[in-house]
């Protein structure tokens, strides 16, 4: 062995097993009782282990005896086992019944020897069949003999049994083996039960031992002893070092704890633990709190010459005992602070809500009254607003506004915490003179201050009655600020105080100079809406019809009411036509502002355009869809107020009053109303169409026979429908507003009497209505011909003619009627086809028609000196006063109008 390491032997030993207590050592309580558990469960195991292998045992040797007993005890009774062993080969009967004993008893020998201890049968070893046996096997004479006998395979259990013969002589003897090694199989099958439950209580004495470690450590927060210690150290430092006074009371109403900054804040006697709290002379409502275990924050009660801060929070919801802890500190300073910060968060709040009560609407006025509604009373107890008479109007205030000498400024808005104020009322003119507030702050810019009014020499030498009645009111200051935008002067807001409150100060010429600036945009861009909306609202009044054309074929009457804040789009029209028929057109454009107005002027130039060309409702309706999808196509152009102008809504009727006939087309717009003589009122059964600039659909007519006298009411949406009321309660509305009216109200009185049950104070869209009451011509107005298709039926109808009109007094029309209806027929018999017919109408005017089956239309040329025709047109568009071309269904009508009273020289003026 080396030197050095005999040397370090018992060092080196002392030290391992120093190093393995150390490690061994369990310094947590939880730990320890875990060790102490496996401990026991450890001697428990090897208790129960040790007495199971002895009783296994015990067991064993006493259950193989009675086996092999009773085996070999049954095995000898077995019939003719004594008469083998008689027999000369007994092996050959005795080894095989031996070994199925063996086999089903599950023995582990079975011996059968002669008296003489010769073995006939040997299932272990079949070798030894024919040796002798060993052992002493004569008790067995006696009975049945069981010996246990150790041997190197463990102890082994042999029972002996006696063979007799019927004559109770003995024949042979037979050994039934077992060994007892083969029971401890039962020993093992119950050692997994011994070690699960072994594995069971060690596991719960585990989780009992975590629970305990958790319990603990919930307990002390995770900390040993040390650090407990250490933590008791910094508390109490902390405690006392704090500058906040803390001060513990027990349920008893006793001190249990105060630091010294509660003892300095409440002077407190130095032996305070253990005394009740009544006897500290503390104030009542502090000692009240303190004791009552009641939850306050930051209530403040007086000490001497401080106000304390108290926050008292009861101990028992936290673990702790019935008490409370309050903490305490001096909050002098921090409410004077703290009024001045809440007295800028108010101001600030003033300027926020400010900012969305003030422009809510775009009314000048109305936006003026919001700024005095804002700052009462929460910054003034009056304020009034005046502003310049171009500002109302909508246009820049004129240079010099307010300032002596210059435009004069008008009050628009005031209010107060009374309604009996001293003040100017609205409406009142006022011209500041030199030196007083409202003239100083629209000449400098910047907000006066008058903080005393009494002492203010301008303000009372401008109306001294009046000023002494505010001063008698009580009001003491004022601010006037200039309302300024753009740098435009648009008026002045003051802001008066009365009464206990303070006066203003130069603080508060800051905050109102802020929110006057505010305010100022908001009514500049009332301002320059209005404006928008006079441009806008002279726009579409120069473009809707200043009345109505005279014409014979209706009466009719209309009302217009553009939109309180916003120019529509809407519009309406009465078109006289060829033949005395009249066309009624009912529109309204999609948005507001000027491009609606503008949009509506263009639509109702291509009606009449369109009208002009005497066009079928549909057709027409058609064409206008097609202008309307093509109008700023390529430019987008936005509405003023609501976005994109995407299309607009027509109705279209045309009414004949020589036949009561009525077509009529509509583009997305409401039904119009039919009112019959019968009293009946309903809804035309008219298809709806899409809105016109939609396209892809065909609009469809609907033709109708109207008796005279019946009324067809035409209106636009705003009529019906408001915020307050959808289409199906409006339609309602205005059809009982038609049947309650009487039957022979006019259609001025009809629409009256429908304005005054459907339209609301303040409408929010343009409103256009048109009622119409029908005639029909007499028989004797009209007067029809047949024409036979040949040209000497050209005379005849000439002469019948001019009978007709000496019939009606109309002599003197007679040769330029008869000319143009020789013209007319002619070029239909020439150029036209069968049926050919003339019409001639008397009212404010003659009318004559030739129609015929051809869609073809005569032209108007100027014809040659050496061309033998195409003169005939020519005459006729000299004689008449009018005359065109309209098609129908059936082929075309040539018709030409004529003054019911001959115009002087008119052959003379011809030939010049």
């Amino acid at each position: 062995m080396p030197l050095s390491k005999a040397q370090d032997g018992p060092g080196e030993h002392r030290s391992a097993w120093a190093r393995l207590r150390s490690r061994l050592r369990v310094r947590s309580v939880a730990g320890q009782v875990f060790l102490w558990l496996l401990a026991v469960v450890v001697l428990l195991v090897g208790a129960a282990l040790t007495t199971l292998i002895l009783q296994a045992h015990s067991f064993a040797t006493s259950d193989a005896a009675h086996s092999t007993r009773a085996a070999a005890v049954t095995l000898s009774r077995y019939p003719g086992l004594a008469a083998a062993l008689d027999s000369a080969d007994p092996t050959a009967v005795l080894q095989p019944l031996a070994v199925d004993v063996q086999k089903s008893g599950g023995f582990d020998y079975i011996v059968i020897f002669g008296t003489d201890g010769t073995r006939y049968a040997q299932t272990a070893h079949p070798e030894l069949i024919g040796k002798h046996v060993y052992g002493d096997y004569e008790p067995a004479l006696k009975g049945p003999y069981t010996v246990t006998e150790n041997i190197p395979l463990g102890p082994d259990v042999d029972t002996t049994v006696a063979i007799t013969r019927p004559d109770g002589s003995v024949a042979g003897f037979l050994s039934v083996g077992y060994y007892v090694k083969n029971t401890g199989g039962a020993v093992g099958r119950q050692l997994p039960v011994l070690f699960g439950g072994a594995a069971a209580a060690l596991a719960v004495g585990t989780g009992g031992a975590v629970l305990v470690r958790r319990r603990l450590r919930r307990q002390t927060h995770g900390l040993g002893p040390a650090e407990m210690t250490r933590m008791y150290e910094h508390h109490d430092a902390v405690l006392h070092a704090v500058r906040e006074g803390v001060l513990i009371v027990g349920g008893e109403g006793r001190v249990l704890l105060a630091n010294d900054e509660a003892r300095r804040l409440l002077e407190l006697p130095p032996e305070v633990e253990g005394r009740p709290v009544a006897e500290l002379g503390l104030d009542p409502g502090l000692a009240e709190l303190l004791v009552s275990g009641r939850a306050a924050t930051d209530e403040v009660y007086p000490a001497e010459d401080q106000l304390l801060a108290v926050n008292n929070r009861p101990t028992a919801p936290f673990g702790g005992g019935a008490g409370s802890v309050a903490t305490i500190r001096d909050t002098t300073e921090l409410r004077a602070l703290a009024g001045q910060a809440e007295a800028a968060r108010a101001r600030l709040q003033l300027i926020y809500d400010a900012g969305l009560r003030v422009g809510t609407t775009l009314d000048v006025e109305r936006t003026a009254q919001e700024l005095v509604d804002a700052v009462v009373p929460r910054f003034a107890d009056f304020a009034t607003v005046e502003l310049a008479e171009a500002v109302l109007r909508g246009d820049e205030p004129l240079p010099g506004t307010g300032v002596a000498g210059g435009p004069r400024i008008r009050r628009v808005a005031v209010g107060g915490i009374r309604e009996d104020w001293p003040f100017y009322p609205v409406g009142s003119q006022i011209s500041p003179l030199p030196g007083t507030p409202e003239e100083t702050a629209l000449r400098s810019g910047r907000a006066a201050l008058a903080a005393d009014l009494r002492r203010a020499q301008a303000w009372r030498a401008r109306d001294p009655r009046t000023a002494d009645r505010i001063l008698a009111y009580g009001v003491h200051s004022l601010i006037s600020a200039p309302l300024k935008a753009r740098g435009l002067a648009l008026g002045t807001a003051t802001f008066w105080r009365a009464g206990e409150s303070e006066p203003f100060g130069q603080e508060d010429v800051t905050f109102a100079e802020e929110l006057i600036s505010r305010a100022a945009i908001s009514i500049d861009n009332a301002r320059r809406y209005t404006r928008e909306h006079r441009m806008a609202e002279a726009l579409q009044r120069s473009l809707l019809p200043r009345g109505l054309p005279e014409q014979s074929a209706l009466e009719a009457a209309y009302r217009y009411l553009p939109a309180l804040h916003r120019v529509g789009g809407d519009w309406f029209d009465v078109i006289p036509l060829p033949g005395f028929r009249v066309a009624l057109v009912v529109g309204d454009v999609v948005g507001h502002g000027l491009h609606a107005a503008a949009t509506m002027g263009r639509l109702r130039t291509a009606v009449l355009n369109f009208a002009a060309l005497d066009l079928p409702p549909d057709e027409l309706l058609a064409r206008l869809d097609e202008l309307v999808a093509h109008l700023d196509q390529g430019e987008p152009v936005e509405d003023d107020e609501t976005g994109t102008v995407t299309g607009a809504t027509c109705l279209y009727a045309i009414y004949d009053p020589v036949s009561g006939h009525c077509a009529m087309a509509r583009a997305g717009h409401p039904p119009p109303v039919l009112v019959r003589t019968d009293g009946g009122v309903e809804f035309v059964d008219l298809p709806a169409g899409p809105p016109l600039g939609v396209g892809g659909l065909p609009f469809e007519t609907t033709e109708l026979q109207l008796a005279p006298g019946t009324l067809l009411v035409l209106y636009t949406d705003g009529l019906v429908t408001n915020r307050e009321r959808d289409l199906e309660t409006g339609l309602a509305a205005l059809l009982r507003s038609l049947a309650q009216a009487r039957a022979d109200a006019s259609p001025e009185e009809i629409c009256r009497a429908v304005f005054d049950a459907l339209v609301p104070p303040r409408p929010s869209d343009d409103i256009a209505l048109l009622v119409a009451r029908t005639r029909l011509f007499e028989p004797s107005q009209v007067a029809t011909w047949d024409v036979p298709y040949e040209f000497a039926a050209v005379s005849r109808i000439r002469n019948a003619c001019g009978g007709q009109l000496t019939v009606w007094g109309l002599e003197e029309l007679g040769f330029t009627a008869e000319l143009i209806l020789s013209e007319l027929i002619t070029n239909a018999l020439r150029y036209g086809a069968e049926p050919i017919r003339v019409r001639m109408l008397r009212d404010t005017s003659l009318v004559c028609e030739v129609s015929d089956a051809s869609s073809t239309a005569p032209h108007l040329r100027y014809a040659d000196a050496t061309d033998e025709g195409g003169r005939g047109l020519f005459l006729v568009a000299q004689l008449a006063e009018r005359w065109g071309t309209r098609y129908t269904a059936r082929g075309k009508v040539i018709w030409s109008e004529q003054p019911l009273t001959a115009p002087e020289f008119q052959f003379e003026a011809m030939l010049l």
